[in-house]
C-alpha cells in the first residue's frame, strides 16, 4: 500500500502535467500533429471512448456513465492495493490507479480523454494515446505476467 498510491498520484501528476502542456503550452489542438521523430508524432486526438476508442459515449447519459463505471473500477483498483501483498503487484496497481484517475478527470472535464502520443513507422501506426493509457498498460501486462509466469513460492507438479 505505501508504494501503491504514491505511484498512482505519480502517474496521474505527470499525465495532467503532459496534458497540460499538450493544450495550454504547445496548443496541439491548433496544430493537429507536430513531427518530433521519424517514427515519433505528438498528435491531438479526443478520444471519447475507452481504451483505443472502444465503448465510444456519444451522449452526456453515456459519458457520465462511462464515468461512474471507470470510477468504479479505480475504487475497486483503490481498494485492491490496500489488500495486496506483493510489491510488484502493488505497483502495477498503482500505475492502473493512476492512469484511471487521469483519463476519468479528462472525461468528467472536457467530455474526452485527451490523446497526443503518436508512435508509427511507415504505412504502420499505433494508436494515438497518452501517458495514463501507458501507465494502465504496462500495469495490466505487470499484473498478466506475474498471474502468468511461475512463481517461486509455489510448488509446481
Amino acid at each position: 500500500m505505501r508504494l501503491g498510491y504514491p505511484i498512482a498520484a505519480l502517474v496521474f501528476i505527470l499525465d495532467q502535467l503532459s496534458k497540460y502542456w499538450i493544450l495550454e503550452v504547445v496548443r496541439l489542438p491548433e496544430i493537429g500533429s507536430m513531427p518530433v521523430l521519424p517514427v515519433f508524432s505528438l498528435t491531438f486526438v479526443q478520444n471519447p471512448g475507452v481504451s483505443m476508442g472502444l465503448f465510444t459515449a456519444d451522449s452526456d447519459l453515456q459519458r457520465w456513465l462511462l464515468v461512474a463505471a471507470t470510477g468504479a473500477i479505480a475504487i475497486a483498483v483503490a481498494v485492491w492495493i490496500t489488500r495486496e501483498k506483493h510489491r510488484w503487484d502493488v505497483a502495477a496497481l498503482g500505475l492502473v490507479l493512476g492512469g484511471a484517475a487521469g483519463n476519468i478527470l479528462d472525461r468528467a472535464r472536457f467530455g474526452y480523454v485527451v490523446d497526443f502520443l503518436h508512435v508509427f513507422w511507415r504505412e504502420w501506426s499505433f494508436w494515438v494515446f497518452n501517458i495514463a493509457d501507458a501507465a494502465i498498460t504496462i500495469g495490466v501486462l505487470m499484473l498478466l505476467g506475474r498471474a502468468l509466469l511461475p512463481n517461486k513460492d509455489q510448488t509446481h507438479a
